[in-house]
């Protein structure tokens, strides 16, 4: 499989991974650090390539995703689950512990980012679909996170992921009754 963008990934380690998976070329952030060259770096290849962002699964990943995105909006997302990021030993999650097949998966699920679009989640169904303000909020978060294949965030950014990477109302509503069966979709944290 070879991915015409340019891959922007956290560490040396995950290009290697990347590198397993898929003929691709990335930029590596080195980290949470990421600077002022880097980012000139990613505007230019957004603008030659197109980018992909594909960080951690965790709070430095989420937040090297806001910068570039903040940056460079209109950039596309893959996005790999928790699971499939952590390494069973030792509990560490990135993207050098992923298979080869997650990666692609990851890939191959690509979102990208919409900007200016009204959005078609509102703040209120957030609440009437119990994603906030309910006690089983984060639990539904995070499976139709993993779903959808947008990641998790907490309510606000979670929100925001749903109507900034163009998830469909058909497509939620499916993922919704795939983690609450026997839940209607429209009466959402009604049980």
């Amino acid at each position: 499989m070879q991915i015409r963008e340019v891959i922007i990934v956290e560490g040396y380690h995950d290009k290697v991974a990347v590198d397993r998976a898929v003929t691709a070329d990335c930029l590596i952030s080195n980290g949470s650090e990421v600077s002022e060259t880097f980012l000139k770096q990613v505007e230019r290849a957004a603008v030659e390539r197109g980018v992909i962002v594909f960080t951690d699964p965790d709070q430095a990943g989420e937040r090297i995703r806001r910068l570039v995105a903040r940056r460079v909006p209109g950039c596309k997302h893959a996005f790999l689950t928790r699971a499939a990021a952590t390494n069973q030993s030792d509990g560490d999650v990135g993207i050098e512990n992923a298979t080869p097949a997650a990666i692609r998966q990851a890939l191959e699920g690509v979102r990208t980012e919409w900007a200016g679009q009204e959005p078609e989640f509102s703040w209120a169904e957030m609440t009437a679909y119990g994603l906030t303000a309910h006690p089983r909020a984060f639990d539904r978060r995070h499976a139709l996170g993993e779903k959808l294949g947008i990641g998790y965030g907490n309510a606000k950014s979670f929100w925001k992921k749903l109507n900034m990477l163009g998830v469909s109302r058909a497509e939620f509503e499916q993922a919704y009754r795939e983690i609450e069966p026997g839940v209607d979709a429209e009466e959402g944290a009604g049980s």
